[in-house]
């Protein structure tokens, strides 16, 4: 069996993103890593080369802007470092920018792409997620954020990147995949206040017109993160690659885990999740079987 790790970078320094961290997170379970680095303006490059593993390959990729419009490109490029995969990998296992398996995950993720190997009705293995919000301290647990996505799929070129990148599809067809007990860890919304409105600002041009885009993020010097719908205090662990990355952290936000902003009927469906553990009436990317 051979796996074949890849993502996608792009100013990976001036938008504060934990690459290093990401790629280090799953070194351990692949053959190879493919790291197709955009146009950056910054030293991405250097960053990755920086990771010093023999496993690394990096490519280079300019970022089409006519795709700019609803985080297209970002699903240009993922198909991009996806195509760059030779055919004797089994398994390519994609990772975002700002995403971490923790390591006590590795032997669960291994033992499941090698159960379902020979099966080629599966498409590929969804992952939980645990999204980080404000600080390494919190999580958002509303339905506002996605709480599963495939990140391994079968080295089939038919498989595509959808929308933004967040999932996948085959021949325009939702995959057929299997659920695995393992859960990626999501930093996107971990940033100081100031470094997060940067953020926002940087990376909202592949989602927005610029008019929308001032008129969304432009309005304050800062990013408030006081305003969310629901969070709770998160009591595990981090993947110990994140070890540094947390105690270099200089900013300290105290927020309310009590304060809730929902429709009732989000509330309901939420209270009704968290007794269940399933959650109901959600838009999904894929197909369990």
């Amino acid at each position: 069996m051979k796996i074949t790790g890849f993502t996608i970078i792009k100013n990976a320094l001036i938008n504060d993103y934990p690459i290093v961290e990401a790629i280090e997170s799953v070194l351990p379970m692949v053959d190879e890593f493919i790291v197709l680095a955009g146009d950056s303006s910054d030293d991405t490059d250097q960053l990755i080369k920086n990771i010093n593993s023999p496993k690394i390959k990096i490519h280079h990729s300019t970022w089409n802007p006519a795709l700019k419009k609803g985080g297209v490109v970002l699903a240009d490029e993922t198909n991009k470092a996806f195509d760059l995969i030779g055919s004797d990998s089994d398994w390519a296992f994609y990772i975002q920018g700002d995403e971490c398996i923790h390591e006590k995950y590795h032997s669960t993720v291994l033992a499941a792409a090698k159960e379902h190997l020979n099966n080629h009705k599966v498409e590929g293995l969804l992952f939980n997620y645990l999204h980080f919000y404000g600080t390494y301290d919190y999580i958002g647990d509303s339905r506002k954020w996605y709480n599963k996505e495939v990140r391994i799929i079968r080295n089939d070129k038919n498989i595509r990147a959808y929308r933004d990148a967040q999932g996948f599809r085959k021949n325009g067809k939702k995959l057929n995949v299997k659920q695995i007990d393992a859960w990626v860890y999501h930093y996107g919304w971990v940033k100081s206040p100031i470094q997060m409105k940067r953020k926002l600002m940087e990376t909202g041009k592949f989602w927005h017109d610029d008019e929308t885009l001032q008129a969304r993020y432009d309005t304050k010097d800062v990013f408030d993160f006081t305003d969310f719908d629901s969070i709770a205090k998160f009591t595990g662990t981090h993947p110990a690659c994140m070890k540094q990355r947390i105690e270099q952290a200089n900013w300290n936000l105290t927020l309310d885990t009590s304060q809730k902003k929902m429709p009732f009927t989000d509330k309901l469906l939420t209270y009704a999740e968290k007794i269940t553990g399933k959650r109901f009436f959600e838009f999904r990317n894929y197909h369990t079987i």
